[in-house]
């Protein structure tokens, strides 16, 4: 890894040439607003949600904690990624990212999201448990009803009482798209896709415990899943005015129904190569060892990278994550000839391994 650093402009065409590119995959935040190059809406994906509602709030720390420090030379992307988000934005479609452990399924949102200035992700982690009700919003109906025996003046509204989810925030009103991170989709329950195509399709939904008390045009003041922020919701309906970026990441454990496949976009992510990894490694950790990232560090890091190929080779699919666990041990032990091979054996252990003699492998 040399100390190449970007200038913070992004290509004009992108790495391939592609002049229709928005997105150029390479993290790096645009020069000129987003606003001045997203095109409109295909008309059956125009939607004219209001009130419009405050920017959503920046995030470069939770940025920094996922990708690393801005600064040094981008991670280099496969040319279908910029392909595929690109189209889900002209587009205004969902995108279903598939891929093996560590390729970098659920960090693709927070790149797009730096690069393009969307501020902060939304996330969703899907579960066996999770429901498409909880991810639009939830209801504290007994704290309502305790403070209104409890006389309060003035008496609190039902806003008060509701919050919005990860896809509720996502469907609210805004000038840009929010970027919503759907986290293992294919963990969800059978009903779980089925159930989010209407709301895919119409990009709304509607707040029944609202809707019974308002009044023509009438607003109510709610939490969202942003902390500290609140949203005006009319006439208790969510529209959208940008349909969001949605990336719902699948580990290919269930095949989703045709209908829901047919009104998303799909992108396959190869597991990363050694340049990919070496970039990934450099923008963790040449911000951190700022004046201090010498040659041997880089040669370091290096030879770790190559070593992390070979071992998931040999012990199935190792992550992203296995391999900067390792280097923060290097990196951090006053020796490089502290951290051995015991150690790298402990970090390494296949993730799809089985247990064989009291040991993974």
């Amino acid at each position: 890894m040399d100390d190449a650093t970007t200038s913070g402009a992004a290509p004009e065409a992108g790495p391939t040439g592609r002049g229709w590119w928005i997105y150029q995959g390479t993290g790096v935040p645009r020069p000129e607003p987003l606003a001045d190059v997203l095109p409109p809406p295909p008309p059956w994906r125009d939607f004219s949600g209001g009130p419009l509602q405050d920017p959503p709030p920046a995030d470069e720390e939770g940025y920094t904690r996922r990708l690393g420090a801005l600064g040094g030379a981008p991670v280099p992307v496969d040319r279908a990624e910029p392909d595929a988000v690109n189209a889900a934005l002209y587009l205004r479609r969902p995108l279903i990212v598939t891929g093996p452990p560590g390729a970098g399924k659920s960090t693709l949102a927070y790149r797009v999201g730096r690069e393009l200035g969307l501020g902060r992700v939304l996330r969703w982690p899907v579960s066996s448990g999770s429901s498409l009700r909880q991810a639009l919003y939830t209801y504290d109906p007994i704290g309502r009803v305790h403070d209104i025996a409890a006389e309060a003046e003035p008496p609190p509204g039902i806003g008060d009482y509701l919050r919005l989810g990860p896809l509720g925030t996502a469907l609210l009103p805004q000038a840009l798209p929010r970027v919503l991170l759907v986290d293992e989709i294919d963990k969800g329950d059978l009903d779980l896709a089925n159930d989010l195509l209407d709301v895919i399709e119409e990009g709304e939904f509607a707040v029944p415990e609202l809707a019974r008390t308002a009044d023509g045009e009438q607003e109510a003041r709610v939490r969202t899943d942003d902390p500290g922020r609140w949203a005006l919701v009319r006439g208790g309906r969510v529209r959208c005015r940008e349909f969001p970026l949605v990336v719902m990441t699948s580990n290919g454990e269930r095949e989703f129904p045709d209908a829901f496949k047919r009104r998303c976009l799909h992108v396959d992510m190869g597991p990363p190569d050694a340049g990919r990894l070496e970039a990934m490694v450099g923008a963790h950790f040449r911000r951190r060892f700022e004046g201090e990232w010498t040659q041997e560090r880089a040669d370091r890091a290096r030879d770790l990278v190559q070593r992390f190929l070979g071992r998931s080779g040999e012990a199935g699919p190792l992550t992203a994550d296995q391999l900067l666990n390792a280097v923060h041990i290097t990196m951090s032990a006053p020796e490089a000839a502290a951290v051995g091979d015991e150690v790298l054996d402990f970090l390494w252990r296949g993730v799809d391994g089985a247990r064989d003699e009291g040991r993974w492998t």
